[in-house]
């Protein structure tokens, strides 16, 4: 089956079947993108009958019934061509750019993922906390967020969070204040780009790092979407922060996805008056999240070499010689005392500018790179 023909059988079915459906993540485990899209148009009746065996028969049989009512909104060629314009990308299982961490999501995992920024998601995801928490923050719990993002940015981690009013926006916002990457896993689709009030944010989390939703462009988000959203979130990480949540909080679905993933929880403790932190506690008391105060704290739970405790290597994420290219031509141009900006790399590099900051952004994210009062330099660590 040729790769360019999966790659459209995905992007069909993204279109067809909810984010996060369980049947046809079950469907994909015995049969390619492009063989269920095939039974989705019933073009092979023979092949539904197999497939039947293999899923719950009336699971499966309302399932395609109800993708196959959706075969009109699969797009052209061209609206895919001019939405990849606009700076959109898509990334897909066993792509490079891929996350290979998704994986544990198992029939949940996302079908494929639509990307906007200059970081490249999986380095960028490689060393990362999620951090996560209530639209109605109060003042401390923003603070917090603030100030817990902006130290972890300085110890190379990058920020993933949903883009919210709130503790995300102040997640998002501490990791750019000191420079780092931050991932935004947006409910809807990114030409969308909910909540609208965030415009600004979303352009600058593009430039410090990258957008991300399993929605096509243009669709908004929807009250279960949220939900299925927030398992992106906990999965994208290497453990989780709820800084402030009521005991509704959708945050707290980010945390038991995050506990059923078996990635490390942890909770901000609050005043003992307020609504907004009796999540936390709850967390704290009754599930066994680790009580964080810090972003040391955070630091030392989520561990340096494959969760196993103590502080987290300020050195590369990945070896050298992982890197494409470009981004090693990129590289060889950054200077370890001063700094130069992304145009002068450019021209240095051989490559067009899009190219070179899409590679200092990966840099940034490995660990190979850092920002600058100058431009861009080599980190010493290298």
């Amino acid at each position: 089956m040729s790769p360019d023909n999966e790659r459209r059988a995905r992007v069909a079915l993204s279109f067809l079947a909810q984010p996060g459906d369980l049947v046809l993540g079950a469907a994909l485990r015995t049969r390619t993108a492009s063989e269920v899209l095939a039974l989705v148009a019933g073009a092979d009746a023979d092949g539904q009958a197999a497939l039947a065996d293999q899923v719950a028969d009336r699971a499966l049989e309302s399932a395609i019934q109800r993708w196959r009512d959706r075969l009109g909104e699969v797009p052209t060629r061209a609206r895919l061509a001019a939405w990849q314009e606009i700076g959109l990308r898509l990334v897909m299982p066993g792509d490079s750019e891929w996350p290979t961490q998704l994986d544990d999501l198992g029939d949940a995992r996302p079908l494929l993922l639509w990307v906007r920024g200059t970081a490249d998601l999986r380095f960028a995801c490689l060393k990362s906390v999620s951090m996560v928490g209530s639209r109605a923050a109060s003042g401390y719990g923003n603070h917090v967020a603030v100030e817990m993002a902006a130290v972890l940015a300085e110890h190379a981690v990058t920020v993933v969070s949903g883009g919210a009013y709130g503790i995300d926006a102040s997640s998002h916002r501490g990791a750019m204040a000191a420079d780092g990457v931050t991932v935004a896993v947006l409910a809807g689709g990114l030409e969308f780009g909910y909540p609208r009030g965030h415009e600004e944010l979303f352009r600058a989390i593009a430039a410090h790092g990258v957008l991300v939703s399993e929605c096509p462009p243009g669709r908004g988000p929807t009250r279960p979407g949220f939900l299925v959203r927030n398992r992106i979130i906990a999965a994208l990480s290497r453990g989780i922060v709820v800084v402030e949540a009521a005991l509704r909080s959708g945050a707290l679905n980010s945390a038991r996805h995050a506990r059923e993933l078996c990635r490390p929880v942890m909770a901000v403790p609050g005043p003992v008056t307020s609504e907004q932190s009796a999540g936390c506690h709850e967390l704290i008391r009754d599930y066994g999240a680790m009580c964080v105060t810090c972003a040391n704290d955070v630091l030392d739970h989520i561990g340096g070499s494959g969760g196993t405790g103590g502080t987290l290597r300020i050195g590369p994420a990945v070896p050298r010689d992982m890197l494409d290219p470009a981004a090693l031509a990129v590289l060889e141009e950054l200077p370890l005392r001063g700094g130069r900006g992304p145009a002068s790399i450019a021209v240095r590099a051989g490559v067009d500018l899009d190219t070179a900051l899409r590679c200092l952004g990966l840099l940034a994210a490995g660990g190979f790179a850092e920002r600058c009062e100058a431009g861009w330099r080599a980190r010493k660590t290298v």
